[in-house]
């Protein structure tokens, strides 16, 4: 394939967005992004091609070894289609998929942000001498150490819920948001208050279907919590060109 990418003077970046994992926490980046953009007319948004591949291997089964079938090939090559495409950066709005970055960098020559990176700076940035964190996400997220191991390189603890809590989580990502049911916002703030008894100075939204919950909820108004894709959002704008919209 023939790349798109246009070096016209003036023309901004365009975004590939490798989406799917899963629909709707893709839906509703592109929505956040759309709603954070400052824009007076369509021409003023983002650019942003967006490869919704939600038949790509579950990233937790296989982090946990529950499953044979491997996302990094796959995400890799979907990587590989949005620069061929264009893309003048790519973003992932999946946590649990950011095991594979490796793979996903290996593939493309164009910038890559991350949304745990981004996610790891707001978080330095909204409490001055961070010393500890409570990470909700999948299991895969947890067990494969990528939160830990960029708070780490700061000094800074990760908190994961126990046990019984984590399965509370893992409830509310695949049994309410990913089947399209209500979640049990009660029930996630209860996890979240083990945290914080533990030490931590804010709460990371790991995931991007609990940042559907954040947005439904309105938990982003709450200083406690730092959702995630509420980041990636912000740093894809900034990356486009673009200007977010209570940062003018």
């Amino acid at each position: 394939m023939t790349s798109e990418r246009s070096n016209d003077p003036g023309t901004r970046p365009f975004v590939g967005v490798l989406g799917g994992v899963g629909p709707l926490a893709t839906a509703y980046f592109l929505n956040h992004v759309v709603r954070l953009t400052v824009a007076e007319r369509d021409q003023d948004h983002v650019d942003m091609v967006v490869l919704n591949h939600a038949t790509v291997p579950d990233r937790t089964e296989f982090i946990l070894g529950r499953s044979a079938e491997d996302p990094g090939p796959v995400l890799a090559r979907d990587a590989r289609r949005l620069e061929a495409f264009g893309a003048d950066f790519l973003v992932m709005p999946c946590n649990t998929a950011h095991y594979f970055t490796q793979q996903v960098l290996d593939a493309i020559s164009v910038p890559f942000v991350s949304i745990v990176e981004v996610t790891v700076d707001a978080a330095r940035e909204r409490v001055a001498d961070l010393r500890a964190v409570g990470l909700l996400a999948t299991s895969g997220t947890a067990s494969s150490g990528v939160y830990q191991d960029a708070f780490g390189a700061h000094g800074v603890t990760t908190l994961l819920p126990d046990d019984a809590d984590q399965a509370v989580v893992s409830s509310i990502i695949y049994d309410q948001v990913k089947a399209g049911r209500p979640a049990d916002l009660a029930a996630l703030r209860g996890v979240a208050s083990h945290l914080v008894e533990r030490g931590a100075q804010v709460v990371i939204l790991g995931c991007t279907e609990l940042s559907v919950v954040a947005v439904d909820h309105g938990l982003l108004a709450e200083p406690l919590f730092i959702d995630s894709t509420d980041q990636l959002a912000r740093a894809t704008i900034r990356h486009a060109g673009g200007t977010v919209r209570d940062e003018a």
